[in-house]
């Protein structure tokens, strides 16, 4: 378990400090608020003084609802504080998890990354077709050269916990995807096994549906939004909750105009 103090100077200015890492025999409550309150007492800090609690990526149910209730019954003025940032990914995967055709598109997501990204070989054959493609590009004069840019590109696996990595999963897909296309067709005819030819095929089958490319830019422009606010919630060290609660009215009435006007 890390151990992170956030507290406010002399100054005013707020500061975050890294107090320790504790080996837990179990993640229990019980252990978990004992190994707490001794590390407390290590550093000569009193549990009287906090004024606030999170955990970070870790799910108010269970454990953590009941150490945050154990340490209110101590303190009432340790306050639950939410993670924006992370209550927001939670809050577009639940909801994308209630639309059948949502849920289906972001399942054969995973699929094409596990497909794609199934074996070195491929990886390598992906990374030779974009070395190819930004070679053709740069000789046609379509993209620009310099520090930073044409890098080599890779799919992203998303995942519920990570912020913005469905987004990227995304981004990566679109960016490359006359390559992905041709590594589908290439374990279609030549993969090892026939669940790998059956996964390919449906998955092609899938991206010459009208679903899949309507969620495609739909879930595109929607996760954008949700991205810049989340970068946004986590960038800055003091960042206000009047502050926050403003970026996501913000991003709220960008989603109504979304809706209303629909895609461009």
């Amino acid at each position: 378990m890390t151990i992170v103090l956030r507290y406010v100077d002399r100054l005013g200015i707020v500061k975050k400090i890294f107090i320790g890492v504790v080996h837990v025999l179990d993640t229990s409550y019980l252990t978990l608020k004992f190994d707490i309150d001794f590390l407390f007492i290590d550093n000569n800090l009193s549990m009287a003084h906090v004024t606030g609690q999170g955990y970070d990526g870790a799910s108010m149910s269970g454990t953590f609802n009941d150490l945050k209730s154990l340490i209110l019954r101590e303190n009432s003025s340790a306050h639950y504080m939410y993670c924006f940032a992370h209550q927001l990914q939670l809050v577009v995967v639940t909801i994308t998890k209630k639309h059948d055709g949502v849920e289906e598109f972001f399942e054969k997501l995973y699929l094409v990354v596990t497909v794609v990204c199934g074996s070195c070989k491929r990886k390598h054959i992906i990374r030779e077709m974009h070395k190819e493609r930004v070679e053709v590009e740069i000789g046609i004069g379509e993209i620009k050269t310099g520090r930073g840019l044409n890098q080599q590109i890779s799919l992203v696996q998303d995942g519920d916990t990570r912020w913005g990595s469905h987004y990227r999963t995304i981004v990566s897909l679109m960016n490359s995807f006359a390559q992905v296309v041709e590594i589908l067709k290439y374990v279609k005819n030549e993969g090892s096994s026939l669940s790998n030819h059956n996964q390919a095929n449906d998955i092609l089958s899938y991206f010459k549906t009208f679903d899949f490319v309507f969620l495609l830019h739909l879930m595109l422009e929607i996760l954008g939004l949700t991205d810049i606010l989340s970068k946004h919630l986590q960038k800055k060290k003091d960042q206000e909750i009047l502050e926050a609660a403003s970026l996501v009215e913000g991003t709220k009435k960008a989603l109504l105009i979304l809706r209303r006007d629909g895609l461009p």
